[in-house]
């Protein structure tokens, strides 16, 4: 009897995971939570976080009362902010400040780069079209032109 309680006991007790397995398991979790950088700005209250904080460090009080939103709203903005890396915290006696990181901001301004100038480049050729086509248009005299209502059909 005791035999089989032991084959029991032992098929039934879960394999222990290799140590990697957990940091996997945490990875993907975070990676569900929150997919890309996109994600994170898309949000409007993040982005209006962030431009405050562009200027000063600023406290979860403050950056509340700035943008009258709840203080649990703020908090957990400023933790999504906090975990992908846009800003980071200090304590200052009961109160902790936010301020900026920015590596996230300076990897999403090196991907935007490539758009940006090709959008300049397009953005300056209709630029010079247009100064071409003002140049070759003759000026017109504005004539005060009659306009006649139409009466609707009832």
């Amino acid at each position: 009897m005791r035999k089989k309680m032991r084959l029991i006991s032992a098929l039934t007790k879960p394999l222990p995971l290799p140590l990697y397995a957990l940091t996997r398991i945490c990875f993907a979790e975070y990676i569900k939570r929150v997919e890309s950088v996109f994600e994170i700005i898309a949000e409007p209250n993040r982005r209006a976080i962030l431009g405050l904080l562009v200027s000063s460090q600023q406290s979860v009080g403050e950056i509340e009362r700035q943008l009258r939103m709840p203080q649990p709203a703020v908090s957990k903005h400023l933790r999504v902010l906090r975990e992908a890396g846009f800003v980071e915290s200090t304590v200052d006696a009961q109160r902790r400040l936010y301020r900026l990181k920015p590596g996230p901001l300076q990897e999403l301004d090196a991907w935007l780069a490539p758009f940006r100038r090709f959008w300049s480049a397009h953005v300056d050729a209709l630029e010079r079209h247009l100064d071409r086509m003002d140049k070759s248009t003759p000026t017109k005299r504005k004539t005060k032109e009659k306009t006649t209502r139409h009466k609707p059909r009832t």
